[in-house]
């Protein structure tokens, strides 16, 4: 039985780099979808820079790779290019990856938010339980830069005529300011109710 290595790449993987864009492409064809195409030197470039998570087998075999963006000068981050080898689905690679990628996007760029485009209901679950939430396009980054990568998307005229509610895409985005007011509403309430049981406990 095969076990996986989930790590940070490096420049020692490198050399998968040719691989994990036939993957991402292949993977884009069966399904219909559009995924945005790089290039290998974007991919190895990625792995160089420890910007990417990567996931192997014991034995060396390329089994996932995701690696993360920034866009708007720093104010949001994605993770993108989340890919699984069809050979090792259904072992929660999935999640495994994404979210070490998230863990890397937030200890990288811990003020930026975090956003993404997905047509794939598993990832939609995953980025959910991670604390995404869903919203329309108008909500994630302006960079030109971003949307420029959508231009390999079979679906692009869509995004060209501003049609987006018949894109394919449904975008997702994770603000940590707005988890961190939650947090502290959160608290209050509870230091409310606590209060109020003390003052309870004490009148009786």
């Amino acid at each position: 039985m095969d076990k996986f290595v989930v790590s940070i790449g490096n420049t020692t993987h490198e050399k998968y780099a040719e691989e994990i864009c036939e993957m991402i492409a292949d993977s884009a064809q069966k399904r219909g979808t559009g995924i945005a195409k790089r290039s290998t030197e974007y991919i190895a470039k990625k792995l160089r820079e420890g910007k990417s998570v990567i996931a192997l087998t014991n034995k060396g075999v390329l089994a996932g790779f995701c690696y993360v963006e920034t866009w708007g000068h720093g104010k949001y981050t994605a993770n993108s290019g989340l890919i699984v080898n069809p050979d090792f689905r259904n072992k929660g690679l999935a999640l495994a990856i994404k979210e070490r990628a998230f863990k890397l996007s937030r200890e990288l760029f811990p003020d930026a938010k975090l956003f993404g485009l997905t047509t794939s209901l598993a990832v939609m679950k995953i980025n959910s339980d991670l604390g995404y939430r869903p919203v329309p396009f108008s909500e994630l980054t302006d960079d030109p830069e971003f949307w420029k990568g959508c231009q390999s998307c079979v679906n692009y005229s869509i995004l060209e005529s501003k049609n987006f509610q018949n894109c394919l895409c449904t975008g997702m985005i994770y603000d940590p300011e707005e988890r961190k007011r939650r947090w502290k509403n959160r608290r209050e309430k509870v230091q409310e109710k606590l209060m109020i049981w003390k003052k309870t406990v004490y009148n009786k």
